[in-house]
């Protein structure tokens, strides 16, 4: 093994333990000796796009792939970068490369969240099929599905995929999505439920807190749906008109007439 293939090799070991500031290190001193190595170009654009560093990461990935252009892992790479610049059309002619070259899961995942990005909304829905397709329980496929299905006014659609996608460990946007889904169903309990899970998964989420009380206040329980609109007022005081306008509209609600009343209730 050559100093090369060794610097590599610790660079790699350094980044995937969660030591980023090693890894460009050990990279940038392979370069200094080798500045036109691939591998050490494609390593250090990886290290500088996890660090947000998008200028340079692109820069070291162009030089890799102008050494490598038949590199799949690269191309992926390079359509990533140039997906957080928001230039669709450069990060699909990289997927489409890769793919090409290496038809593989990850990056066909890639290509639907590109164009899903890029709001060529048909075809990311029909990407996301295939994937789901082809993988039954992709949780990002059946949760973007969902979201989807929710946009084009079928709840119900909506409501089965996302309850498919938080079937296993699903982040708080998930569940909040469901209780939506839910929600428009008129399944107050349901959405209450998805409203909680997100709550508690994400306890800084005011609108989480506000929809579930809603959700709770539709299903009768208009004392714990105080108690969530509390922590929503608590989270973002800005949402009070949002609270009030919930509390005197909904067929369990509450009148309020004095508004410093209500700032004081919800505060206490």
């Amino acid at each position: 093994m050559n100093d090369t293939e060794t610097l590599v090799r610790r660079a790699t070991e350094a980044f995937n333990s969660g030591k980023p500031d090693e890894a460009q290190r050990l990279c940038e001193r392979g370069l200094a000796r080798e500045p036109g190595d691939p591998v050490l170009h494609h390593l250090l654009a990886a290290v500088l796009f996890s660090r947000n560093a998008i200028a340079p990461a692109h820069a070291h990935i162009d030089v890799s792939l102008a050494k490598r252009p038949g590199n799949a892992a690269a191309r992926l790479l390079a359509a990533r970068i140039a997906r957080s610049e928001g230039n669709f059309e450069v990060a699909l002619a990289h997927i489409d490369s890769a793919i090409a070259t290496s038809p593989q899961r990850e990056i066909f995942v890639e290509k639907a969240r590109t164009l899903d990005q890029a709001g060529l909304r048909a075809q990311a829905r029909e990407s996301w099929r295939a994937i789901l397709k082809v993988i039954p329980g992709h949780q990002e496929a059946a949760a973007r599905l969902g979201r989807l299905a929710w946009e084009d006014g079928d709840p119900a659609t909506a409501a089965s995929l996302l309850a498919q996608a938080v079937a296993t460990s699903a982040p708080a946007s998930v569940w909040f999505d469901l209780g939506v889904a839910r929600q428009d169903l008129r399944d107050h309990a349901g959405a209450a439920s998805a409203y909680r899970k997100a709550f508690e998964l994400k306890p800084d989420h005011a609108e989480a807190a506000l929809n579930l009380g809603i959700a709770l206040q539709e299903g009768g329980d208009v004392d714990a749906a105080m108690r969530a609109f509390a922590q929503a007022y608590r989270l973002r005081p800005q949402l009070f008109g949002s609270i009030a306008m919930a509390l005197t509209s909904a067929s369990h609600g509450r009148l309020w007439l004095d508004e410093d009343e209500l700032r004081r209730a919800l505060a206490s």
